[in-house]
């Protein structure tokens, strides 16, 4: 009798699972984005959600939670219920760099239930107008030639464009003053403004203020140069080699969120991505959509595994302190 009721009580724990999946969504979703208004990641986050909803059915409420190199809003995610409203689009920054750094109870690849990839774009060494130098080479020789003296754009400890700035300093042998902001949007408007003059950015945030002339663009933290800018070549090409940092990001929900949640969201993911307008959209920033075969929860968990083996004995190497 005993063994009766408890296989009823998991065929119906069963059951209910399955119905929750079947009419889920049955309300909006709560889409995080843990980086101010107006970046890279905000952005994508828009493009796709603004395709996902109509697929899903639902609203999705795109909300920019920030604070502590974005470890606030991932760690938003981490807590939620794992029902599949609570999502995050995160980034290079917020999932590989601040976690290594940055004193959390999670951990930010077994504690969230990997998607999708999304679009990926290139970091790259850019500068503010009224620098002299006119190339990588002419900027190297220039930082050599005043130690220090330059100031160098950084969002959040451990964010790419600080690991990126780091690590470019240190492969080319120059040294400068980092400051810190919030998120990539402030850090353009002082690099704009001029009171900045060099950062390592997202390309897709720099490419209308580079066309336009008023930022200079040195060189693709890549083996590829960047689309957008396909005349800005590589630190590769500069003689300088190893500097490969890719500006990806991902979607994820919080760590046992049903597989059948999962997959559907994956689903309206991969044809938001296969949209032609999205596409467009997505090539007009400057960036590129992953192979189908790299959408899969299982290759974005594994891909993410892997920047973490690759990145976090470098970051950690660095020695840098967070507050």
């Amino acid at each position: 009798m005993r063994k009766v009721s408890i296989v009823a009580v998991v065929a119906l724990a069963l059951g209910l699972a399955g119905a929750q999946a079947q009419t889920y969504p049955s309300k909006p979703i709560n889409l995080i984005v843990p980086f101010p208004a107006g970046g890279p990641t905000d952005t994508i986050a828009r493009i796709i959600s603004d395709h996902m909803k109509d697929t899903l059915g639902q609203s999705i409420l795109v909300e920019t939670v920030t604070g502590a190199g974005a470890t606030i809003g991932v760690g938003r995610v981490v807590n939620a219920p794992p029902d599949g409203y609570t999502l995050i689009v995160g980034n290079w920054s917020s999932n590989v760099g601040s976690p290594a750094l940055y004193p959390v109870s999670w951990h930010v690849v077994n504690d969230l239930e990997a998607i999708a990839r999304l679009p990926v774009s290139s970091l790259m060494i850019v500068g503010k107008e009224a620098l002299p130098a006119k190339n990588a080479t002419e900027l190297i020789a220039w930082l050599k030639a005043n130690p220090d003296k330059a100031s160098a754009a950084s969002v959040g400890a451990g964010s790419g464009a600080h690991v990126c700035g780091l690590y470019f300093g240190e492969k080319t042998g120059t040294k400068f003053q980092f400051v810190f902001y919030r998120g990539g949007a402030p850090a353009m408007q002082d690099m704009l403004a001029g009171t900045i003059d060099i950062m390592c950015a997202e390309a897709s945030q720099t490419l209308a203020h580079v066309t336009a002339g008023k930022m200079k663009a040195f060189a693709v933290m890549g083996r590829k140069r960047y689309a957008g800018l396909p005349e800005v070549p590589t630190m590769e090409e500069m003689g300088i080699s190893g500097m490969d940092i890719s500006f990806w990001h991902g979607l994820w929900a919080p760590k046992g969120t049903p597989k059948d949640i999962v997959d559907k969201l994956n689903g309206a993911v991969v044809k938001a991505l296969a949209d032609s307008a999205v596409q467009k959209r997505v090539a007009a920033l400057g960036m590129s959509i992953p192979d189908k075969a790299e959408l899969t929860p299982k290759a974005l968990h594994d891909f993410h595994q892997a920047e973490i083996d690759k990145w976090w004995p470098i970051i950690r190497s660095y020695g840098i302190k967070v507050q």
